[in-house]
């Protein structure tokens, strides 16, 4: 099974940026869409971002145009880099990946341990 860590989480004040990485055990050229999701205390874990085996990119409408992700197949690595950052972003963020695994369309899901992302002044 794939193993996935991610880092580079921290405290900043409002409106600052943090770069949040992925690296996988595994060459993430084999994934069919690699993500960013987050959980506050007392939430639902809720998707943030994700990127497709094309390039293709999604984004909750809460991070649109603040967020980035990418991808360095080379590195096995997938990023996030969150600007203008607000307090309610404040969440353990986790990569996951996903890869189809049979022609019924079953999926295996992968997902680092959480990094820490807290905006405070």
């Amino acid at each position: 099974q794939v193993q996935l860590m991610e880092s580079g989480g921290g405290l900043v004040q409002p409106g600052e940026s943090l770069r949040l990485s992925c690296t996988a055990t595994r060459s993430i050229f084999s994934f069919d869409a690699m993500g960013w999701y987050r959980q506050a205390p007392g939430q639902e874990r809720e998707l943030v971002a994700t990127i497709t085996s094309d390039g293709t990119t999604h984004y909750a409408d809460s991070v649109k145009g603040r967020f980035t992700i990418s991808r360095d197949i080379a590195k096995n690595a997938f990023y996030l880099q969150m600007n203008s950052l607000k307090p309610e972003d404040t969440a353990v963020y986790y990569c996951n990946s996903r890869k189809v695994v049979n022609v019924e369309g079953a999926t295996a899901v992968s997902w680092g341990q959480g990094t820490q992302v807290t905006v405070s002044s």
